[in-house]
C-alpha cells in the first residue's frame, strides 16, 4: 500500500469508527450512508480540499457543501480530525445544546451551510462557483450528494444552471450507494446511466470505484476548461460493517446494544 493510501486508509477508518460510536450514544440513524461517504471524504480532507483549520472563515479556502446533510456524523468526525474542533465534542452529538446536530449545521467550524432538506446543496455549490468566476477568485466549490437526492427537480435545475455557466471550478460528487430512506433508489425512481446523463447536460462525468482510494483521488483533481465536473462515485451503503452493509435498515437504525457497537468497531479497526 502506497504511503498516502495508508493515511488516507486510517482517516476514513476514524471517520467510519467515530460516526458508529455518535449514532449508538445518540440512539441516531444515517449511519450506512455516513459509512458509505467515509472514504470520499477521508480523500477531500486528506488530500483535496484546500482549507484551515485554524482559520475557517480563510477567504481562500476551498468550498465544501455535503449536500446529503443527514449523513453529518461522517462530516463532523473528518473535521475534528483536521482540528476544527477538539474530538471531545464529538460525544456531544445530538444531545440537548450542542452544535453538533443530527443534520449538518453551519454552526459547526468549517461547515460553510447547513444542509439536510434534499436537493439545495447544488444550488448553494453553483452561487458560490458562480460568484467565485465573477470575482477572479481561484478557490473551488465541492458538492457531496446521495443518489436519492437526484429525485430532486432543483439539482437537476442546477446541473442545467452549471453547464450554461460554465462552472469548471466546480465538482460535484454523487454518493452512489443505491438506497436511500424506502428503498433501492432503481425501485423509487429510476435513475441509470448516470454519467451519459450528466455528459447529456455538457458535464465531464466520470464512474468511479467510491471505495478505491487511488480512483477517488485522481478523479477529484480533474479539471476541464468550461464544465462543471461530477464523480459518480459507486459505493456500498454500510461499508466496512459487514452485517450493516446493503441493508436498508441501517439507513435509520443504529446499534442497539454494546454487543452489536463492539462488533462493528472491531470489524472496522480489521479494516474489512
Amino acid at each position: 500500500m502506497k504511503k498516502e493510501d495508508e493515511m488516507t486508509t486510517g482517516f476514513a477508518r476514524l471517520i467510519r469508527r467515530e460516526s458508529i460510536k455518535m449514532v449508538y450514544r445518540a440512539n441516531a440513524s444515517h449511519i450506512g450512508g455516513a459509512l458509505s461517504s467515509a472514504d470520499i471524504l477521508a480523500v477531500l480532507y486528506s488530500e483535496i480540499l484546500k482549507v484551515d483549520p485554524k482559520a475557517p472563515d480563510w477567504p481562500e479556502r476551498d468550498r465544501f457543501i455535503m449536500s446529503k446533510g443527514h449523513c453529518c456524523t461522517a462530516l463532523y468526525a473528518a473535521l475534528s480530525a483536521r482540528g476544527f474542533f477538539p474530538a471531545e465534542e464529538l460525544q456531544s452529538y445530538g444531545t440537548d445544546g450542542t452544535r453538533l446536530m443530527s443534520h449538518v449545521s453551519h454552526h459547526v467550524p468549517g461547515v460553510e451551510w447547513s444542509t439536510g432538506s434534499l436537493g439545495h446543496g447544488l444550488p448553494l455549490a453553483c452561487g458560490q462557483a458562480l460568484a467565485a468566476k465573477r470575482t477572479g477568485k481561484s478557490w473551488r466549490v465541492v458538492c457531496l450528494l446521495s443518489d436519492g437526492e437526484l429525485n430532486e427537480g432543483s439539482t437537476w435545475e442546477s446541473v442545467i444552471f452549471a453547464a450554461h455557466h460554465g462552472l469548471d471550478n466546480m465538482l460535484a460528487i454523487i454518493d452512489q450507494n443505491g438506497q436511500q430512506g424506502m428503498g433501492r433508489t432503481r425501485d423509487i425512481l429510476r435513475m441509470e446511466n448516470l454519467q451519459e446523463r450528466f455528459m447529456s447536460f455538457d458535464w465531464d462525468a466520470e464512474t468511479v470505484n467510491g471505495h478505491d482510494l487511488s480512483e477517488l483521488r485522481r478523479s477529484f483533481s480533474v479539471r476541464k476548461e468550461g464544465r462543471p465536473r461530477v464523480v459518480i462515485a459507486q459505493t456500498v451503503k454500510g461499508k466496512g460493517v459487514s452485517f450493516m452493509e446493503n441493508k436498508l435498515e441501517w439507513h435509520y437504525r443504529p446499534p442497539r446494544t454494546e454487543e452489536e457497537l463492539n462488533a462493528a468497531l472491531q470489524e472496522i479497526e480489521k479494516g474489512n
